[in-house]
């Protein structure tokens, strides 16, 4: 029999997040004590904001339900373990779709994780390799972990930084957000020892340490990390970024609810009687033709490989038309080709 009140609620709540009715009588035989009890625990619960129906009969059972709010979850060892290996196994590649939320969770969590669980976890994830498409960095979960709690805690993070042309250097900065791009993660701070705004490269960050330090925020340039992001990034004065300038024969929020977030730096509609015999990349069908604004210009910048790129407009499944750069021109006029040559039979 459990006499400890909150350690008997605590197993209560594990027990009814199991998604099933629990009837009293079996709740009360797994606690050690009384259906009485059991009913005071549940309004307990309840006034924790546990939302637990009960329902009538002989022997009423009771299931926690869905409520307005996600009061705190309890978890056995083997599903914190779970937890964790997944989060850890997204948040070490910048898949689309695991963000700074994501993150945020696995800090988190791994702070409450007992050491013998962080050691299972941690001897998991060495034994097992994700399949990943390779085109975005690996990052050491732990490195994402204390960058989510020092920007949640608002402390000072101090790391060692590796340039593009390979400058180390030791940063000292105040973490604003993390933000993914769907194939990187970049840490938007501001740094202290330049006085101004940067963005960070996680993949470049190494041996970060949370200083302990608390700081009040400042107020970013754009209002939003992303936008910082973006305009960081067209600004920057990269040798191997170049412009691209392609027209899709589909409608602008079509082909930017398909592209990914970092690709689509701006489509605008555009009439459909422009474009003059640029050179198509990809037969997907699905264009969409009538009159007005049937088409739309996609303009934005990147370091990507052009075959890359090429690869992923024609992706989109709709006709489109390179005007630049001449690199991303030829590129898609050879996949044109060559899809050709593989689709003929005989």
């Amino acid at each position: 029999m459990t006499t400890d009140t909150p350690a008997r609620l605590l197993q209560l709540l594990s027990i009814l997040q199991t998604p099933r009715e629990w009837p009293g009588g079996e709740l009360a035989d797994r606690l050690g004590v009384s259906r009485r009890t059991v009913r005071r625990d549940i309004d307990r619960l309840r006034e924790l904001g546990y939302p637990v129906e009960a329902s009538k009969g002989s022997d009423g059972g009771y299931r926690l339900v869905a409520g307005k709010a996600m009061p705190p979850l309890v978890l056995d060892d083997e599903e914190a373990v779970a937890i964790a290996v997944g989060l850890r196994a997204g948040a070490g590649h910048a898949l689309e779709g695991v963000d700074e939320a994501s993150v945020r969770a696995l800090a988190k969590l791994e702070q409450v994780l007992p050491a013998r669980l962080r050691h299972r976890v941690s001897t998991l994830q060495a034994a097992t390799t994700p399949l990943t498409s390779g085109d975005g960095a690996s990052i050491a979960p732990e490195t994402l972990t204390v960058m989510a709690s020092t920007v949640a805690g608002q402390e000072r993070l101090r790391f060692a930084y590796r340039a593009k042309d390979g400058t180390e250097s030791r940063r000292l900065t105040e973490p604003y957000r993390l933000v993914s791009t769907g194939r990187r993660w970049y840490l938007v701070a501001y740094d202290l020892d330049r006085q101004d705004w940067r963005t960070f490269r996680v993949d470049r960050v190494r041996d970060p340490f949370a200083t302990g330090s608390r700081f009040a925020p400042r107020e970013l340039p754009t209002g939003s990390a992303a936008e910082y992001l973006r305009r960081s990034i067209q600004r920057r004065p990269d040798r191997d970024e170049y412009a691209y300038d392609v027209t899709f024969d589909a409608p602008a929020e079509m082909v930017a609810s398909r592209l990914p977030s970092w690709l689509s730096t701006s489509v605008a509609p555009e009439p459909s009687e422009t474009g003059d015999g640029d050179v198509g990349g990809a037969d997907g069908g699905g264009s969409a033709d009538g009159g007005g604004t049937r088409r739309c210009r996609l303009r934005g910048t990147t370091s990507d490989p052009v075959e890359w790129v090429a690869v992923r407009f024609a992706m989109l499944g709709y006709e489109f038309s390179v005007r630049e750069p001449q690199e991303l021109v030829d590129c898609a006029r050879e996949l044109s080709g060559r899809l050709g040559r593989a689709a003929q039979t005989g």
